[in-house]
């Protein structure tokens, strides 16, 4: 039985969003259009492509799970997701979930695409570390709430 016109059950759709059916698939997607939009551009090598990918995934991954703080809904949770980034949300905080080891394995594949379709190029592989580790960290279970410098306190 389908309850159309039913409200969600969730305090806060922001924990469960990422678990939704189809997402991963659409994510992937969206990373391989992005990649065939860059190689479509006739002055890219493809090295630079790769990395270009890399980096510009990452910098949205980094921007929409670790920078951007609350949740667009009016949540009953009096405030509670409103100091916590979306990664912090994501599966009411639990740890190791299976959403959380998707989004944490993604960049990796793409950083390991990048290095090897760019011939571990040294340029380009000290620019797809960084842009790695800049998403990577943020995700470690040890910095769960934790404002380095203060900064994204507020």
């Amino acid at each position: 039985m389908m309850n159309v016109g039913v409200a969600h059950s969730e305090v806060n759709p922001n924990t469960r969003v990422m678990n939704s059916r189809g997402i991963w698939l659409t994510y992937a997607l969206g990373v391989g259009v992005l990649h065939i939009v860059l190689l479509s551009i006739p002055f890219f090598s493809v090295p630079v492509v790769w990395t270009l990918t890399n980096v510009i995934h990452n910098l949205g991954m980094y921007v929409f799970m670790h920078a951007v703080k609350g949740t667009p809904f009016e949540t009953p949770d009096q405030g509670k997701a409103r100091l916590l980034t979306h990664w912090e949300q994501l599966d009411y905080g639990v740890q190791f979930t299976s959403s959380r080891k998707f989004f944490t394995i993604s960049p990796i594949i793409l950083y390991f695409l990048a290095s090897f379709y760019t011939k571990y190029d040294t340029t380009h592989f000290v620019i797809n570390t960084a842009s790695l580790l800049s998403v990577l960290i943020p995700k470690l279970p040890q910095l769960h709430g934790v404002r380095i410098l203060g900064i994204n306190k507020y």
